[in-house]
């Protein structure tokens, strides 16, 4: 059956006057309201008026306009049913073949900085879902579009048949749905939010599709990359890909987990990441120092590993990373030199990101079979705990530098962690182990003669006295750990012995 009747409302109107020009010069009679009403009569276009067609005024300041009968029986009615066919013909109704319509700008509107929870609320479409829905779910007799990309495609159907294929229309009824539940899901979590409802009996996230990857962990595996609909800054999906081959589905874990780390500090800061677990971070006075401290850390591990720097990379940093194969080099930016020199390299990754220095707010979404766990992210800092010494001993100055240090960094590791650290630098970490004086030998053996004088700092407390009886005789003078073990007592008791100095801060940072 030839597309005869179409019913246009669009907020976007990208490419809409080309396109309706040509659905009117195949015979189409066009239906509209608004702004979009009074642009295609702008060019010159014969539009029926919605209120023609239900008889009714636009009221309300346009909140109420298409919910009619003579609409959505236009919309809902199956034409192969000779019911609904007759009850059109009693109640004087027209069927309606293709609509055209997309929704009031919400998420553009919750993205302004100033918005209002008025301007929000006033930016929410009823309407508009309404009549997309209806459409879709009769989208054998309906064609329904709410993307302006799908333009060509359906034009060209028409054109060449005067109807568009079941199949065409099938897909197209999906997408909208697809959109219709992600409007419907921002919505959501905005009026959740304004409610202050930290745990709502249901949920619906929604994200938009970054890019399609070639495989997922594993070669074997099907993966996509998706982001949220809204901006997040520093985030790894607001990065711009400078130089390289494709990110892969593992290099936007690890390289997640690059600027995760590289974002708990302010100072000049570089982090170099393998298999989501950081090898090497280094402070200092500059990016370069920072950067020479990381790859001192384990010149083993950065070997093939991302990395992350909080500051533009200079020709004399982009000199040293040059040195070795790395798959992705992140940072604010690099400079026109040291850009000339890193990608030579043919199939580096450079990314250019605004690193925050703030950590992220956001919530952390893990899937379980069958679930999805839920929860605040890690974003505690030890400005914000109170601490307290336990030992006889108090940290010099030089110790608290190096004692923070370790424990920014710990958090990032997979638990069981332990992390030493000490002049700026890691200098031994010890990841994913099931026992914890276990992760300390591992960090303890990769400082070797560098952990004297060091600090460790350990992601949950110590569950007996072992561990810091190793981390003692590796020369490690001072630790950091949240304490709340019964056997508290023992710990503090051989750290006295050794002369080590210890601070529980209260705050266990597990990393599963």
């Amino acid at each position: 059956m030839a597309i005869q009747r179409a019913l246009i409302s669009v907020s976007d109107k990208t490419n809409l006057v080309p396109f309706v020009k040509e659905l009117v010069s195949m015979g189409v009679q066009v239906i509209s309201t608004g702004g979009t009403k009074s642009l295609l009569e702008k060019e010159g276009l014969q539009v029926l008026g919605v209120s023609e067609v239900t008889g009714f005024p636009e009221i309300m300041d346009g909140r109420v306009k298409t919910l009619h009968p003579s609409i959505h029986g236009g919309l809902l009615a199956v034409r192969s049913n000779t019911g609904h066919m007759s009850q059109l013909a009693e109640n004087s109704i027209e069927t309606i073949d293709l609509v055209v319509v997309n929704l009031y700008p919400f998420k553009e509107t919750i993205s302004k900085n100033s918005v209002t929870d008025e301007e929000a609320i006033e930016n929410i479409d009823i309407g508009g879902p309404s009549m997309l829905r209806a459409a879709a779910k009769n989208y054998r007799d309906v064609t329904v579009v709410a993307d302006p990309e799908d333009y060509p495609a359906v034009l060209q159907q028409i054109r060449e048949n005067g109807d568009v294929s079941e199949e065409m229309k099938l897909m197209l009824s999906a997408k909208v749905f697809r959109h219709t539940a992600a409007y419907d899901a921002l919505i959501a979590e905005y009026m959740t939010n304004l409610a202050k409802e930290e745990s709502p009996e249901s949920i619906t996230v929604t994200y938009e599709k970054q890019q399609s990857l070639r495989y997922g962990e594993n070669p074997h595996q099907k993966a996509t990359f998706y982001r949220t609909p809204l901006k997040t800054s520093g985030s790894l999906v607001e990065a711009k890909q400078l130089h390289g081959k494709e990110l892969s589905y593992n290099n936007i874990r690890d390289a997640d987990a690059a600027v995760a780390i590289v974002s708990e500090f302010n100072e000049p800061a570089a982090v170099a990441v393998k298999h989501m677990n950081p090898c090497g971070v280094g402070t200092g006075e500059d990016i370069f120092t920072a950067y020479s401290l990381a790859y001192e850390a384990d010149p083993t591990s950065i070997f093939g590993g991302i990395v992350a720097l909080n500051r533009e990379v200079d020709y004399k940093t982009a000199e040293k990373l040059h040195e070795i194969f790395l798959e992705i080099i992140i940072a604010p930016g690099f400079t026109d030199e040291a850009m000339s020199l890193l990608s030579q390299k043919k199939n580096i990754r450079l990314l250019s990101l605004e690193i925050n220095g703030k950590g992220s707010s956001q919530k952390q979404l893990t899937s379980v079979q069958g679930g999805l766990l839920i929860q605040e992210e890690d974003s505690l800092t030890l400005e914000g705990i109170d601490v307290m010494v336990p030992t006889k001993r108090e940290p010099s100055e030089e110790e608290w530098k190096d004692l923070k240090l370790a424990w920014r960094v710990v958090k990032h590791v997979k638990s069981n962690a332990i992390v030493l650290a000490k002049n700026e630098m890691t200098i031994g970490i010890g990841a994913g182990q099931m026992n914890r004086v276990g992760a300390a030998k591992i960090a303890i053996e990769q400082a070797a003669e560098k952990g004297q004088g060091s600090a460790l700092a350990s992601d949950a407390f110590f569950p007996m006295s072992d561990t810091v009886e190793a981390a003692a005789k590796a020369g490690v003078t001072a630790i950091i750990q949240p304490g709340g073990s019964i056997r508290d007592d023992e710990s503090i008791r051989m750290a006295d012995e050794y002369g080590i100095t210890m601070v529980f801060t209260g705050v266990r940072h597990f990393k599963h």
